[in-house]
């Protein structure tokens, strides 16, 4: 099992936003959360990653505990986390941007190894790597958050709403990258409210 998460609560103040859930993950499994906003799946990806600490329950993440882990351990185990909104570094160039995924990397080779097979899957990204990030459209941001989070080399991918703001045609370029990184042996678990392009992703 990659990912074992066993009656988690996840607080804000003295908000409970997640209620004892539980979920698994298996090897290159791939996991879609549907529901309403608010309904506590963004908190969820927070707490894989480290972001909210729950106050009960436990996360195993290849048969070691992570929920009392840092954020900054937890991408070195091999998460790495999409966040909602893409939060790109917007002054700096896409290329920057795709460094900064591998700031806890220091294999020179093997990060330049990494940047090519990411603009393999990504080639307009080669081809506008010396412009700001903040000139792409939603999409491309959307594709260059990924290939940020792709440059840690991890095992599980956290997808939160990739699909928001974005045409159709691009929704489905996003569930083509995701079954791309299932076949890379990658597992992910992917947040989002359209139920249709989560059921085409996760089956």
């Amino acid at each position: 099992m990659l990912l074992s998460i066993k009656d988690i609560h996840v607080y804000y103040g003295l908000l409970e936003a997640v209620k004892g859930v539980s979920m698994e993950v298996g090897e290159q499994g791939i996991v879609a959360l549907i529901g309403a906003n608010g309904a506590g799946k963004s908190t969820i990806l927070r707490a894989i990653s480290g972001l909210n600490r729950p106050k009960g329950g436990e996360i195993w993440f290849k048969g070691q505990r992570i929920d009392k882990m840092s954020p900054q351990d937890i991408v070195k185990m091999g998460i790495a986390h999409v966040p909602e909104g893409k939060r790109l570094f917007g002054d700096m160039s896409i290329q920057d941007n795709l460094l900064m995924g591998a700031y806890l990397r220091n294999d020179r080779e093997g990060i330049q190894q990494t940047l090519e097979e990411i603009y393999g899957h990504f080639p307009i990204l080669k081809d506008r790597r010396k412009q700001k990030s903040s000139t792409l459209s939603g999409g491309e941001q959307q594709m260059l958050a990924i290939g940020r989070a792709l440059m840690s080399e991890p095992k599980l991918l956290l997808l939160d709403e990739p699909s928001m703001g974005l045409s159709p045609v691009m929704g489905q370029e996003i569930v083509e990258i995701v079954r791309t990184l299932h076949s890379r042996g990658i597992g992910v678990i992917l947040v989002e409210q359209n139920a249709e392009l989560a059921l085409d992703i996760s089956t």
